[in-house]
């Protein structure tokens, strides 16, 4: 029978939620206090997320959900139905917004399940006192499921206001590799997006298709718009592939940070100033839900 355990330690601002195995092949460790991001993950004996220290999480947004948006805003700034809005700058050197609302956000357990084979939980967030550059009311809800070589990670969005609001969602992830040269990724693109000096999009850049991305010694900070909703990481030890249950808005967003053998690879449904650019951006109407699942399956 899989465990969770739920821990809570005011006094060091620890609450996080441990998930695993009799076997100890599957183990997930869940900050709640840090956006009930998915801070360890080991699945069919592999560490696949790991600790970045040196590197913080208010560095790095370490597997963080993005929400409202993904990526930035350039100046924070954005227009929607004929109002104009800021939300507050947390990339002050370049003077944008970054990765959303929700990835410093406490949410809480609403549900737990756990059986011989698998396990998962249920976390939510509500936002009941929005702030002055997003002011809508909304409800997120995060579904963890653990089995012994996969993960489904289920992103769910309630606008619980009288008035529509614009979003794309990411979560964003840093994955381990015992050898990052020798690492590789396969995924169907043909356009990549060409960012300024700030890392705002500026446009589309036609790229040669190729069956293998090989990581080598590049360093990453790139974005592709994808033609399917499926991708594979491919190390010396393992594989995965992680399916969008959408068909529609996914894009890849890599980056290798300054951690050896690591590298974040983080799906999204929208790009880099998508507020103002459209780019993958959605509109969700008072009391609808939006859902989308990002499963992730260790391959033989």
């Amino acid at each position: 029978m899989y465990t969770i355990a739920h821990t809570q330690d005011q006094a060091n601002g620890f609450d996080y939620i441990e998930i695993e195995n009799p076997e100890k092949t599957v183990y997930a460790k869940i900050f709640l206090n840090l956006g009930a991001s998915l801070q360890e993950l080991t699945l069919d004996g592999h560490p696949l997320i790991k600790d970045l220290h040196p590197l913080t999480y208010n560095n790095t947004y370490a597997s963080s959900v993005l929400f409202p948006f993904a990526n930035r805003i350039k100046d924070g700034k954005y227009s929607f139905q004929g109002e104009t809005y800021a939300f507050d700058i947390n990339e002050e050197p370049l003077n944008n917004a970054l990765h959303g609302l929700v990835y410093n956000k406490t949410f809480k357990l609403a549900k737990q399940h756990v059986a011989h084979n698998a396990a998962e939980v249920i976390l939510v967030y509500s936002e009941t006192d929005p702030v002055e550059g997003f002011p809508f009311k909304y409800t997120i809800q995060l579904t963890y499921s653990l089995t012994k070589n996969g993960l489904d990670l289920r992103v769910s969005v309630k606008n619980e206001d009288t008035k529509p609001f614009p979003f794309t969602l990411g979560w964003h992830p840093y994955f381990l590799s015992d050898n990052l040269y020798k690492s590789s990724l396969s995924f169907d693109a043909d356009k990549t997006l060409v960012f300024d000096d700030r890392n705002i999009t500026t446009g589309l850049k036609d790229i040669e298709k190729s069956e293998v991305f090989c990581v080598e010694d590049k360093t990453l900070d790139d974005c592709f718009v994808l033609n399917s909703n499926q991708f594979t990481f491919n190390t010396p030890k393992y594989r995965f592939e992680i399916t969008s249950s959408s068909i529609e808005n996914n894009f890849l967003q890599l980056y290798t940070p300054p951690h050896k053998n690591t590298i974040a690879i983080e799906p999204t449904t929208g790009v880099s100033d998508s507020f103002n650019n459209g780019l993958g951006l959605q509109t969700l109407e008072p009391k609808q839900i939006y859902s989308i699942s990002w499963i992730l399956k260790i391959i033989n």
